[in-house]
C-alpha cells in the first residue's frame, strides 16, 4: 500500500490537501463560526454549493472538528488565568491528562517537550482559587512531580479581526 493511502496511527486516513480555497475557508469560521454558507461563498468567490461541499469535506475530514464561541474570561467571571507547567511521571501521560480534564476551569491541555512535560492553560475566578486548584488539586495527582504557575497579565485572540 503507498504511503498517501495508508491509514495515520489514529486509524484515520490521511486528510487531502488543503488548497488555497479551503484555508480561507478555515480562516474565514476561525474568525466566525457562525458565518453564513452564502456569506463565505461570496468572500472566497466560489459558489454556495461549492462552499457548501469544501466546509462538509472539511468536517468529514478531521480537518475541522468543530465549532465554538470565544469566550471573553474575565466577563464569564474567571478573572484569573495561568499557564501551569507540570513535570510527571514517565509514562503517566494518558492519566494525568485524564485527571487534568476533570479540573474547573482547564481550557487547554499539552504534552510538550522541553523541561517541563505538560502545559495546561486555567481559567478561575480569582487567585485563591487559582492557588486552590494548584495546590490542592494539581499537586495532590500522584503522577505530578512539580508544578510551575505563569500568570496571564494580559492575552489577544489571534483568531478574532484586529
Amino acid at each position: 500500500m503507498r504511503d498517501e493511502q495508508m491509514a495515520h496511527s489514529d486509524g484515520k486516513p490521511p486528510a487531502r490537501p488543503l488548497d488555497s480555497i479551503d484555508r480561507d475557508i478555515i480562516r474565514l469560521l476561525r474568525a466566525d463560526g457562525r458565518a453564513s454558507i452564502r456569506s463565505v461563498a461570496d468572500q472566497v468567490h466560489v459558489s454556495r454549493a461549492n462552499a457548501y461541499a469544501r466546509i462538509n469535506r472539511l468536517i468529514d475530514d478531521g480537518v475541522i472538528r468543530g465549532f465554538s464561541a470565544r469566550v471573553d474570561q474575565e466577563r464569564a467571571g474567571q478573572g484569573a488565568s495561568a499557564y501551569i507547567t507540570l513535570k510527571i511521571v514517565q509514562n503517566s501521560w494518558r492519566t494525568v491528562r485524564e485527571q487534568l480534564r476533570e479540573l474547573p476551569g482547564a481550557a487547554h491541555i499539552a504534552l510538550v517537550s522541553g523541561d517541563f512535560d505538560v502545559l495546561l492553560l486555567v481559567h478561575t475566578p480569582d487567585n485563591r482559587s487559582l492557588r486552590e486548584l494548584v495546590l490542592t488539586r494539581i499537586q495532590a495527582i500522584p503522577e505530578v512531580l512539580s508544578t510551575r504557575t505563569l500568570l496571564v497579565f494580559e492575552e489577544t485572540d489571534l483568531d478574532s479581526e484586529p
